[in-house]
């Protein structure tokens, strides 16, 4: 028999991204009475236990503030979700036994992009694993034994590390351990069976603890917070999972923005092309124009109908999907530029600018001239703008290019070069950027010098 409040959930991670996102949204889950677990979180990287935790009895607030829908949003909510805390290094033992838990039924993570690997170091099974996969792999062997294969015990995982297909790469680390290890064939078996793996895509900006606005806002809590973590008012889940998914972890039914999809490809193109590219397209060029913050840039009247032309005319036409919804997303995303709570450097957002150009920005632009016949306007100012940019100096500002040194070398030099009709052409032509020659699209090198020229000319006069 299930108990009243059973620990339900096992989170792997206790950073402020979870505590700001997941058990935010099971403590709302709670009072709207769609699911009533609690969780256990594991300190897995720390190799001591967050006494903070201990201090406070697993409790912190989440202050939400920014912009939602036109409006202020300022609010605080004591979370009280979290039953447990343990580091996984204080005993590895009492790791695994939270394994025999029957109640048991999720185990959700965040160990960064780079938690869900494997490591050839992991050769024995007597010592603790190096990696995330590697701890996990030990932990669901035991279960697998302690309920002796039983297929009704089989956990259903929801990753939140920010890569693609993430709860299918978790699953492929697992069974890589089983082989290694050379464990039995029934706990593969009961892998690939009894245990469901998630594919998920999670948004939301969670800066953490806000040590400048502390001394404001310490009047309005509970008690004293040194675990208090800020999330903007936005957050989005998507999860792609089998059907009865929604009926054992029914958050949408709490009003949370969390939607169970077939297909996440849709939802990761339009967070990459609109989210990601409007950041990378609009960096470049309000940097040189003087703008140093996301909100200063949205709260400029001209940069603003920049940003809002280059989103609504040629980023959301170029996508398939219905216009209605991508609209939406993206009045969202102007919102949370403005958030006045954040401070968002933009030489923060431009690190690796060329890589991240090539894969947010420029499918839309060859997108819309496939669809449209011509070149998008602020797409093409935007592209400019990057190359402009990555000259490192402008009107004796040293602009803040951080890149690999291949990529700055080859900008530096192609930059020596007078001719702005031969600097775009050597710019494009270069398929260790692009991935291929972009001066086979017809009128694009051309069309690309005059946008360039016209830039230079614009950022002369101010």
């Amino acid at each position: 028999m299930q108990s009243e409040n059973p620990i339900q959930i096992l989170q792997i991670g206790n950073g402020n991204f979870l505590r700001g996102f997941l058990d935010w949204m099971i403590d709302i889950a709670h009072e709207k009475d769609v699911f009533n677990g609690k969780i256990h979180t594991i300190q897995i990287h720390s190799k001591e236990e967050d006494p903070r935790m201990q201090r406070q009895k697993n409790r912190f607030h989440v202050w939400e503030a920014g912009i939602a829908n036109g409006k202020k949003v300022d609010q605080l909510k004591e979370i009280t979700c979290v039953s447990d805390y343990s580091c996984v290094y204080k005993s590895f033992e009492a790791f695994l036994q939270l394994a025999e838990n029957p109640d048991l039924q999720f185990v959700i993570s965040n160990t960064t992009e780079a938690g869900i690997e494997t490591n050839e170091e992991d050769q024995t099974f007597d010592s603790i694993p190096i990696t995330f996969p590697g701890k996990l792999t030990q932990f669901l062997l035991h279960r697998f034994h302690h309920f002796n294969g039983d297929s009704k015990r089989g956990l259903i995982f929801l990753p939140c590390e920010l890569i693609e297909k993430n709860g299918q790469s978790l699953k492929s680390s697992i069974l890589w351990y089983a082989d290694l290890w050379g464990l039995e064939a029934g706990f593969s078996n009961w892998i690939n069976q009894a245990c469901t793996f998630c594919d998920t895509l999670v948004d939301r900006i969670v800066p953490g603890f806000p040590k400048a606005n502390y001394a404001e806002i310490a009047p309005r809590l509970d008690f004293e917070d040194e675990l208090l973590v800020m999330a903007e008012p936005f957050h989005f889940w998507a999860i792609k999972g089998p059907e009865w998914l929604p009926q054992v972890f029914p958050l949408d039914q709490a009003g949370l923005n969390v939607k169970f999809v077939k297909d996440l490809g849709p939802f990761q193109t339009r967070k990459v092309r609109i989210l990601n590219g409007a950041h990378t397209a609009l960096v470049p060029f309000a940097y040189l124009q003087g703008f140093r913050t996301v909100r200063e840039c949205v709260e400029n009247a001209e940069i603003e109908n920049w940003l809002k032309a280059l989103l609504f005319q040629e980023i959301i036409p170029s996508l398939d999907g219905r216009k209605d919804e991508l609209e939406s997303y993206s009045e969202d995303i102007l919102e949370r530029f403005a958030n006045p709570f954040i401070r968002h450097e933009l030489q923060s957002i431009a690190l690796n600018s060329i890589s991240k150009f090539k894969v947010r920005v420029l499918p839309s632009m060859l997108d819309f001239h496939q669809k449209f016949g011509k070149w998008p306007v602020r797409l093409l100012e935007a592209f400019a703008a990057i190359i402009l940019f990555y000259k490192g100096n402008f009107k004796r500002t040293t602009l803040p290019v951080k890149d690999l040194p291949s990529v700055t070398s080859f900008f530096q030099n192609t930059w020596k070069n007078p001719d702005p009709n031969k600097l775009i052409h050597e710019v494009l032509g270069n398929k260790d950027l692009w991935g291929e020659d972009l001066n086979s699209y017809h009128g694009l090198t051309l069309e690309l010098t005059q946008a360039l020229e016209g830039l230079k000319l614009k950022l002369g006069r101010l």
